[in-house]
């Protein structure tokens, strides 16, 4: 956290100058006035600066970031965090370390909750409301990949059987993988159905 103090001649005029050098607006910040100044007889003599110490807010990345790293120190889980942005609404967050598969849980549950939680973390901060995909050893990237397989194998099923073939339930944008991935099949139709946190995807066969 970026932290100065700075002097003027009115309060005023020493936040403008630790603005200035911290290259950042007055909102972004928390202004603590350690003397109000004194102008003194003739604006001369007796006269003392005002001094202010400023000190950059935490943005909605840092905040979130250091949740995940309490948590994962409460888990005695040794990692390092990389964070990757993706236009205003998307925030990677790539985890690397020892003890993933402890962090990723059976069928990533432990992870995907931790997500849910950071999730919430971040969107007390945020305005517009962002995405947070945490991302242990590119564990999203396989599971995507896993997905995208089991759609296609559990479509061809239900076109064969003529009937229609329910998933276990999944969190949101896990489901928006497989409906993404038989978007483009004629020949079924993906629905969500269920209540979080057990909706779950059902492929029907469209005729």
């Amino acid at each position: 956290m970026r932290e100065i103090t700075a002097t003027g001649q009115t309060v005023e005029e020493a936040v403008e100058t630790a603005l200035a050098q911290l290259n950042t607006s007055k909102d972004q910040t928390e202004i603590t006035i350690v003397e109000e100044g004194k102008r003194g007889l003739l604006g001369l003599f007796g006269a003392k600066p005002a001094i202010v110490k400023v000190k950059v807010k935490p943005s909605t990345i840092e905040i979130t970031v250091d949740y995940v790293k309490t948590i994962l120190a409460s888990m005695e889980i040794s990692a390092e965090i990389k964070v990757e942005q993706k236009g205003e609404r998307q925030v990677i967050l790539h985890i690397t370390g020892e003890k993933m598969g402890l962090l990723i849980g059976k069928r990533g549950q432990t992870i995907n909750s931790l997500q849910y939680l950071a999730q919430l973390v971040a969107n007390r901060h945020a305005d517009p409301y962002i995405t947070v995909i945490l991302n242990p050893e590119n564990y999203r990237d396989r599971r995507e990949q896993t997905l995208t397989q089991l759609a296609e194998r559990l479509a061809s099923k239900a076109i064969q059987l003529h009937k229609p073939v329910k998933l276990e339930p999944m969190p949101n944008f896990e489901r928006k993988i497989i409906h993404t991935a038989l978007a483009g099949n004629k020949k079924v139709q993906t629905v969500s159905d269920g209540h979080e946190p057990n909706r779950y995807i059902v492929i029907k066969p469209s005729s």
